[in-house]
């Protein structure tokens, strides 16, 4: 799996980690950001295909 770095504030890093841990609803902070990519990636094609910018191929 690729790695990659990003600059993130600290304001939404204190605020992912508070759903992170034993308390939390995620494992890692990696699985947080993967589910918060993919939850965005899906609301993104949901709104292009409303658009009729989804070509199904």
């Amino acid at each position: 799996m690729p790695k990659i770095s990003v600059e993130v504030p600290q304001e939404l890093l204190d605020d992912l980690d508070a759903h992170v841990g034993e308390e939390g609803k995620f494992v890692n902070r990696s699985e947080a950001i993967r589910a918060s990519i993919r939850k965005t990636l899906d609301t993104l094609d949901e709104i292009d295909a409303r658009h009729g910018r989804i070509d199904d191929e």
